[in-house]
């Protein structure tokens, strides 16, 4: 960023690798054969953890070196027990996928986190999973989970909640199974697994809404990582609300059900320019964006883009609070089991900080107010919720 300031964003931003890719690479780059190259992995904590995990259950990583300082290398292996629990601090993502991967693996293994993953729903892998052959002893759905896995069947699985996260479990399981397991979703998730399966080279194919996956063995890749949308969507709302701003943001993964916030921006009126990234480096759907500060105006976002901007909903509320009108978002109870209860943490801030939002069941309807007045919030360890007021605090009276 050239200038970053209480008055304007003007210059570029390169926000981390996208974490839902990195998560997959380091997985499914562990069960390859080969050594596959991983380019621009994010260096969060949540993916920190992943590539922990499967280093514990033996895959081979080999950190980057000074002649190529973005580049890790990881030698796949038939892999074995952990000789301890796997530790995967808060990542939902982490967690889910492991439990996938874990379940096809002729061992035990015991995921477990911190308090706020103990507080996160695990029945929705936990179902599928069992019903594929895997045993799963959990606190009452609760983790930690002990999986001992292997012996699995493949199954046709209709997606009882969108997620992502529960249908790449049950695809890596997939990988491992005696016969083709089968996908049915009701409403598209995030596509990442399915992409990833196909660049390391799996028997699958997305036909609409159904997913069929045939047992595979998976060969080493090249994976350039691109940017993460959602770590992208503070900087865009930032430039956005703020005026006299301009900023660029490159290689920005717009895929499937990835876009849904700079589509619903463009509705508010946003000023956002996109223009195809190297797809001979990251393929399709990356793309290099210019954001203009803008004026908002409120809009209606039913319940069927919530799966593309679910993650993106703090900081989009914070747009809604700068915007003319009111906004009115539905279907959004799944943020109930993020980090935090994010519909009550967002009510929590609105309240604390001058904004005017009210929930309805699975409902936010937030008043635009030309920003906040100003005060204190507490963000109770969620990081979405922090980073998002943080952006509010340029549109706001006085300090947040």
């Amino acid at each position: 960023m050239d200038t970053f300031s209480a008055n304007k964003f003007q210059g570029k931003v390169t926000p981390p690798g996208d974490k839902s890719i990195s998560h997959r690479a380091l997985i499914l780059a562990s069960i390859a054969n080969g050594t596959s190259e991983i380019v621009g992995l994010s260096n969060g904590e949540d993916v920190l953890h992943t590539k922990q995990a499967v280093f514990k259950m033996g895959a081979e990583i080999k950190e980057p070196n000074q002649t190529d300082s973005r580049a890790i290398h990881i030698t796949g292996r038939k892999l074995s027990a952990p000789k301890d629990d796997i530790y995967i601090g808060n990542s939902g993502t982490g967690i889910r996928l492991l439990a996938g991967l874990c379940s096809g693996q002729n061992f035990e293994t015991v995921l477990d986190g911190d308090k706020s993953i103990r507080k996160r729903p695990m029945d929705r892998v936990i179902d599928p999973l069992t019903e594929m052959g895997a045993r799963i002893e959990s606190n009452k759905t609760y983790a930690p989970l002990r999986i001992m896995g292997g012996n699995l069947k493949g199954i046709e699985y209709e997606m009882p909640v969108a997620s992502a996260q529960v249908k790449g479990a049950i695809l890596l399981a997939g990988l491992f199974a005696s016969d083709q397991t089968k996908v049915v979703e009701t409403v598209k998730t995030r596509a990442h697994t399915e992409e990833m399966l196909t660049q390391f080279g799996a028997d699958i194919q997305a036909d609409g809404l159904t997913t069929t996956l045939k047992p595979s063995n998976l060969n080493a890749s090249k994976v350039s990582i691109p940017a993460d949308p959602s770590q992208a969507a503070f900087f865009m709302v930032a430039a956005t609300i703020t005026q006299e701003s301009e900023i660029q943001i490159p290689n920005v993964y717009l895929g499937q059900s990835r876009d849904g916030l700079v589509n619903v921006l463009q509705k508010m009126g946003a000023d956002i320019t996109k223009n195809e990234a190297d797809k001979k480096e990251f393929g399709e759907n990356v793309f290099n964006l210019t954001i203009k500060s803008a004026n908002l105006s409120g809009v209606e976002i039913g319940k069927e883009v919530i799966p593309s901007l679910i993650d993106e909903i703090p900081v989009l509320a914070v747009a809604a609070a700068c915007a003319e009108g009111e906004t009115k978002i539905s279907g959004v109870g799944e943020l109930r089991f993020k980090e935090s209860n994010r519909i009550q943490s967002l009510k929590n801030a609105f309240d604390a900080l001058g904004g005017d939002m009210k929930v309805e069941g699975d409902t936010l309807l937030i008043q635009g107010t030309n920003g906040f007045s100003g005060g204190k919030i507490n963000s109770v360890g969620d990081h979405r919720i922090a980073m998002a007021f943080a952006i509010g605090s340029f549109r706001s009276a006085k300090r947040i």
